[in-house]
């Protein structure tokens, strides 16, 4: 039998496996897709941006490695193959091809990472006889200029001397005497150029006229004179000068109307056209009607 004095055995206080309210809340928010992304991969990151912007706030570092990135631009830019040694210009007459190779003022052998190609361009587009112009690098260390040149289809005339427009009126050169251009047509006038287009129509539809023709003459920036030889003139309307010239070229096949004494047609008017007749053939029917004439120097 035991003593009395024994000592029992001391009952341990077992714990509540049943987490706390707060260790609950923590557990289930750690549960949450965003926070637990946030613990593991957002807070990383930030410590990481938040370094690097300390590392970056000194002076010094910032300098090394701008340098360091600065270096290795240069030496990858000043790689052979990335060097133009050679402008070929495709597409233009030899004078026009000497003119854009002084404008595109490029100091070659140069890096094509130097080679400002829009630039480039603008500055060869700027010259009247280029319509248009591609520039591409090619293999091989060539800068390619491709050059659409404007075709001059006319002479104009101006206060200032003679110069060569395309189709559009754009000037294209100048040009020293009418003789060295008698293939193409003559216009004169203010506006002349930018009614270019229309003057080309006119003579495309002169017809049997055309061997007859000097010129056309701007008036007023609205309409044509048509001039021809024999000192005569065709005055055309302002709106749809071609269909008038055509009813001129319809009346002079019927009654051979331009091969007479006249001085000028005026067609300004849709319904009633006009002639003005030379003083010899006014004198000559006069006299056909039985009226006396007064002839003098004037």
């Amino acid at each position: 039998m035991q003593s009395l004095t024994a000592r029992r055995p001391v009952s341990r206080v077992r714990r509540d496996p049943a987490p706390s309210k707060w260790d609950y809340r923590l557990q289930r928010l750690m549960l949450t897709p965003y926070v637990r992304g946030f613990v593991w991969k957002g807070l990383p990151t930030l410590m990481i941006l938040g370094a690097t912007a300390l590392w970056f706030s000194h002076e010094p570092n910032r300098q090394a490695v701008i340098g360091q990135l600065t270096h290795l631009r240069e030496e990858f830019e000043a790689r052979p193959e990335f060097r133009v040694s050679l402008a070929r210009v495709e597409g233009a007459s030899d004078d026009l091809a000497a003119a854009v190779r002084a404008k595109l003022a490029l100091p070659l052998p140069m890096s094509s990472f130097d080679i400002d190609l829009d630039a480039a361009r603008a500055r060869i587009e700027a010259l009247d006889a280029v319509k248009n112009a591609e520039l591409r690098v090619r293999s091989g260390g060539i800068l390619q200029v491709v050059i659409t040149e404007r075709v001059p289809v006319a002479v104009w005339r101006t206060e200032d001397g003679l110069k060569l427009v395309d189709d559009t009126g754009h000037r294209v050169a100048g040009l020293l005497s009418r003789a060295d251009r008698a293939d193409l047509p003559l216009i004169a006038g203010d506006g002349a150029d930018k009614a270019a287009p229309e003057a080309l129509e006119l003579i495309a539809a002169a017809g049997p006229l055309t061997p007859r023709i000097r010129g056309l003459v701007r008036m007023g920036e609205r309409r044509w004179d048509l001039v021809l030889d024999r000192d005569q003139r065709v005055l055309l309307p302002e709106k749809n000068p071609v269909q008038a010239l055509e009813r001129l070229l319809a009346l002079d096949h019927a009654q051979d109307l331009m091969n007479r004494d006249i001085l000028a047609v005026d067609l300004r008017s849709d319904h009633r056209p006009t002639l003005r007749l030379s003083p010899h053939a006014l004198a000559d029917i006069r006299r056909a009607q039985g009226l006396d004439t007064v002839e003098n120097e004037l």
